[in-house]
């Protein structure tokens, strides 16, 4: 998938139906990476690196200088490895501005001390809408598109754009808003935005759990596609249709089963809890509080 020297290489994660994503101008030797995956495993609380491993091995591969680590949003099913990745090849953690209102929710409900700020002082780069980047000579334009969270980002480069939960395959539908923080309406206006790219604009999805009826997964849509066939938010539904069927469907859909472990870690920037005095860090397992 190459636009001028723009190279987009995705990373699918069956455990969590996660898609990673490296975003590199050739030419320029440069890259970054969205949305990368920690594995965990929850029955023993064991970390590994296997998935992160394989998105550095291509980097180093193609000789890609990594400049930015990027988080679409805070995610509740699956943990950041954002840290690791950075420790190994360096490149700074950036993730949108409102992430400090995720931290102020959430450090609440684990009760969380031992020096955690609810600041975002964790992240090195804090997106507001409207914010540019380059990767190379690739022009990056920032969007914030809340709804799921009140953090998400769309990150739009050259001709494609990463919109992690917010809009699935047109098959599937759109992201949940009933998380701490989450707003149907404020999400239908999100996906508008992102609806009013150019008809052609190609969208990158953070997951896909596989439409039923579907055989393969598949994470890559475009505007045109999402606006004809998005089975919740096709042209045609207004924002009153929409945040009903979103604010129903959310009250039949369980509580996603890594959410607990990955937002302690998501909104360290991908960073497990400080270790205790013997040397093991722990994820808190707070009771009715979700």
């Amino acid at each position: 998938m190459v636009t001028t020297t723009m190279h987009i290489q995705s990373f699918f994660d069956p455990e969590t139906f996660t898609v990673t994503y490296v975003v590199a101008d050739i030419a320029a030797n440069a890259c970054i990476v969205i949305d990368p995956v920690l594995d965990f495993e929850s029955g023993s609380g064991r970390t590994s690196h296997k998935s992160a491993d394989a998105v550095i091995a291509y980097m180093r591969d193609l000789g890609l200088r990594l400049a930015l680590i990027l988080e679409t949003h805070a995610h509740a099913d699956h943990l950041s490895a954002g840290a690791y990745i950075r420790s190994v090849l360096g490149g700074k953690i950036g993730i949108g501005a409102q992430i400090v209102a995720v931290q102020k929710i959430f450090s609440k409900v684990f009760n969380l001390k031992d020096g955690f700020v609810a600041d975002g002082r964790q992240f090195d780069a804090l997106f507001k809408h409207g914010d540019t980047f380059t990767i190379g000579k690739l022009k990056a334009r920032v969007f914030h598109t809340p709804g799921h969270t009140p953090a998400c980002l769309t990150y739009v480069i050259e001709d494609a754009a990463f919109i992690g939960d917010t809009l699935f395959m047109p098959d599937y539908g759109t992201a949940r808003a009933d998380f701490p923080g989450g707003d149907a309406r404020t999400l239908y206006r999100s996906i508008r935005q992102i609806l009013s790219l150019p008809d052609d604009t190609r969208l990158f999805t953070c997951h896909d759990y596989k439409a039923p009826g579907r055989d393969t997964f598949a994470w890559e849509s475009t505007v045109r596609e999402q606006r004809q066939r998005n089975v919740h938010v096709h042209a045609g539904i207004g924002e009153d249709e929409f945040a009903a069927m979103r604010t129903a469907r959310d009250k039949t859909l369980g509580t996603p089963h890594l959410i607990l472990p990955s937002i302690q870690v998501n909104i360290r920037a991908g960073a497990l809890p400080p270790p205790e005095g013997n040397g093991v860090s722990y994820l808190k397992l707070p009771i009715n509080a979700l």
